[in-house]
C-alpha cells in the first residue's frame, strides 16, 4: 500500500502507448482509454488519501539503488496534487474526445495528453529527487509535443521553442539544486532531506540549492518576465491550455512547497520570490484587464495567479499556497473549457444601465470599512496569535474587496448594494481564515510553519502592502480618471503587456517578429 501513488501513473502512461501504437478509428471505444485511465488514478488517489487519513505520511522503499529509482512519498502535498491532476486530467481528456471529434490526428493527441498527465502524476508523488527531476524533464517534453499539435502554424512553433528555453533553464537549475542536496546530505530521499534542513543539518551550498529551486520554479511557472510562452500557446487546441492547469505551470509551486523546510533554511531566497511573486502578480492582473482575447486573458490571469502563489511561498505560507494551487487548478482550466461558451454568453447579456461610480470619500470609507471587517472577524479566529504574514496576505485580500464595498457606497448606488457588497466582503473575511486554519491544520506536520520574520521579511511584508494597496486605489478609482489621456496611453501600453515580451525577444536575438513569421 505505501507504493500505492505510482499506479496512476503506470495507468495513463500505459493509456498513452495504446494511443501511440495502436491509434484508435474515429468513433471507436478505445478512444476513452485515457479517460477510463485518469478515472482509476482518481480512484487510487482517493485510497491514498485514506491511507493518509489512517497510518499518517509514508515514503515507500525505493525501487532502484544507489539513491536512483522510483519511490513515492504520501503526504497531505503529494495526494492533494494526485487528486487535483487526475480529476482536471480525467475532465480535459473527456473534453478532448469529443471536442477534436474528426480531427485526424487525435489519438496521437489524446495519447499526449495522457502521456503528460502520467509525467505530471510521476512528478507530484515523487519520494526521492532523481524521480521528481524525470517527471520534471518528461512533462516538458511532452508538453511539447502538444505545443506543436499544429506544427505548421509559426506561432506555434515560436510559442513552443520559447518554451523549450525556459524548460532547458528551469530543468538545469533544478538538476543543479538536486545534485547540492544529495550530495550535501547523501541520500535522495526528500522527506529525509527536508527532515534534516528542518533540524538545522546541511551543506554550506544550501542557500544556492534554495536559489536554483526558486529559479526553476520562476521559469517553470511562467512568472513576468520569463511568461511570454504562456500568452501564446493560443495556437494550441484549448484543452491544452486547461491541461496546462494539472500540474504543468504549477509544477514550479508543487517544488517550492515540496522543498519548503529547504526554502525557509534560505530567508534571503525567501525575500526573492515574494518580491519577484508580488510583482508579477500585479503586472499580470493589470494586463489581464486589458486584453480582447478572452483566452490570451485567462493566459495573464495565470502569470498573476501564479506570481500571487510564489508571493504566499516567499511569506513561507506554504499551506496556502497549496490550497490556491489546488483552488486556481479547478476554476482556471473550467475557465479555459468553459470559454467559447462564455464569449455566447456576454455578448447576449442585456447591457446595464449607468453604473453609480464611487467618488474618493466613498473609496476612502471603503477602505476603512473593508479594514475593520478584517480586524472584526480575525479577532474572532484569533488574528492576534497568527504570523505576521498570514496577517499581511489576509489584508492584501482584504484589499481586492474594497472595489466591491466601494460600488455598494457610491452616492447613487441602492441601499440593497451596500449591504450585500459588505455581506459578501464579511463571508470573504471569514472564507479566508477558515481555509487558512483548515490548510494549517491538514498540512501540520509535513509543512513548516512561518519562521518570526527579520528585517527582511518586514521590509517585504511592507513592499508588498503598500503595492497592492496602490493597485487597489487605482482599480477603485478607475472611473474617475479613465477619461484622461494618461489613462488611454497606459491601457495601450498594458494591452502589449508593457512590451516585456518583445524586449526579451529582441535581447535573445531568436525570436523577432521577422524570424517568428518565417521559420
Amino acid at each position: 500500500m505505501s507504493s500505492l501513488l505510482l499506479m496512476p501513473p503506470l495507468a495513463l502512461a500505459a493509456a498513452a502507448f495504446a494511443m501511440r501504437l495502436f491509434p484508435p478509428a474515429r468513433g471507436s471505444w478505445r478512444l476513452r482509454l485515457p479517460e477510463i485511465a485518469a478515472l482509476a488514478a482518481l480512484a487510487v488517489a482517493a485510497l491514498a488519501a485514506i491511507q493518509l487519513a489512517v497510518a499518517g505520511p509514508s515514503t515507500s522503499p525505493l525501487f532502484g539503488a544507489a539513491s536512483i529509482g522510483l519511490s513515492v512519498r504520501s503526504d497531505i502535498v503529494s495526494v492533494a496534487m494526485t487528486l487535483t491532476v487526475a480529476f482536471v486530467g480525467w475532465a480535459v481528456l473527456r473534453f478532448s474526445r469529443v471536442a477534436l471529434d474528426g480531427e485526424a490526428r487525435q489519438p496521437a493527441f489524446m495519447g499526449w495528453m495522457a502521456a503528460t498527465i502520467a509525467c505530471v502524476l510521476l512528478l507530484v508523488g515523487a519520494g526521492n529527487i532523481v524521480q521528481l527531476v524525470l517527471g520534471w524533464v518528461a512533462t516538458g517534453f511532452t508538453l511539447h509535443q502538444l505545443l506543436l499539435f499544429y506544427p505548421e502554424r509559426p506561432r506555434a512553433r515560436r510559442a513552443a521553442r520559447k518554451k523549450a528555453l525556459s524548460g532547458i533553464v528551469a530543468s538545469a537549475a533544478l538538476l543543479g539544486a538536486g545534485g547540492i542536496l544529495v550530495a550535501g546530505y547523501g541520500t535522495s530521499d526528500i522527506a529525509a532531506i527536508n527532515a534534516a534542513a528542518q533540524a538545522g543539518e546541511g551543506p554550506s551550498l544550501l542557500w544556492l540549492a534554495a536559489l536554483l529551486i526558486a529559479i526553476a520554479a520562476i521559469f517553470k511557472s511562467a512568472l513576468v518576465p520569463t511568461h511570454g510562452w504562456l500568452t501564446e500557446v493560443m495556437e494550441a487546441p484549448t484543452p491544452v491550455s486547461a491541461l496546462l492547469h494539472a500540474g504543468v505551470v504549477n509544477a514550479g509551486g508543487f517544488v517550492l512547497i515540496r522543498f519548503a523546510d529547504v526554502l525557509v533554511a534560505a530567508p534571503g531566497v525567501l525575500a526573492m520570490l515574494a518580491l519577484v511573486g508580488g510583482f508579477s502578480a500585479l503586472i499580470g492582473a493589470a494586463v489581464a484587464l486589458t486584453q480582447p482575447a478572452v483566452k490570451t486573458s485567462l493566459a495573464w490571469s495565470t502569470c498573476a495567479q501564479m506570481g500571487f502563489m510564489v508571493l504566499q511561498c516567499g511569506l513561507a505560507l506554504f499551506p496556502l499556497a497549496l490550497l490556491h494551487i489546488v483552488a486556481h487548478s479547478l476554476y482556471k482550466a473550467h475557465a479555459f473549457l468553459a470559454s467559447g461558451g462564455a464569449v455566447n454568453e456576454v455578448s447576449a447579456t442585456r447591457r446595464p444601465g449607468p453604473v453609480a461610480v464611487p467618488g474618493l470619500a466613498s473609496v476612502a470609507r471603503a477602505f476603512g470599512l473593508a479594514l475593520a471587517l478584517y480586524l472584526l472577524v480575525g479577532l474572532g479566529f484569533g488574528i492576534l496569535s497568527k504570523p505576521p504574514q498570514t496577517v499581511a496576505l489576509g489584508a492584501i485580500l482584504i484589499f481586492g474587496v474594497v472595489y466591491l464595498i466601494a460600488q455598494g457606497l457610491a452616492d447613487q448606488a441602492p441601499r440593497a448594494l451596500a449591504w450585500r457588497t459588505v455581506g459578501l466582503s464579511v463571508l470573504a473575511t471569514i472564507a479566508y481564515f477558515a481555509l487558512q486554519q483548515g490548510a494549517s491544520w491538514a498540512a501540520a506536520g509535513t509543512l513548516p510553519a512561518p519562521p518570526s520574520p527579520d528585517g527582511l521579511i518586514w521590509a517585504t511584508i511592507a513592499l508588498a502592502l503598500a503595492s497592492f494597496a496602490v493597485a487597489a486605489v487605482a482599480q477603485t478609482t478607475f472611473p474617475l480618471w479613465a477619461g484622461h489621456p494618461v489613462a488611454a496611453g497606459l491601457r495601450v501600453h498594458l494591452m502589449n503587456g508593457l512590451y516585456i515580451n518583445a524586449i526579451l525577444e529582441r535581447l535573445s536575438g531568436r525570436w523577432t517578429s521577422h524570424t517568428g513569421a518565417t521559420q
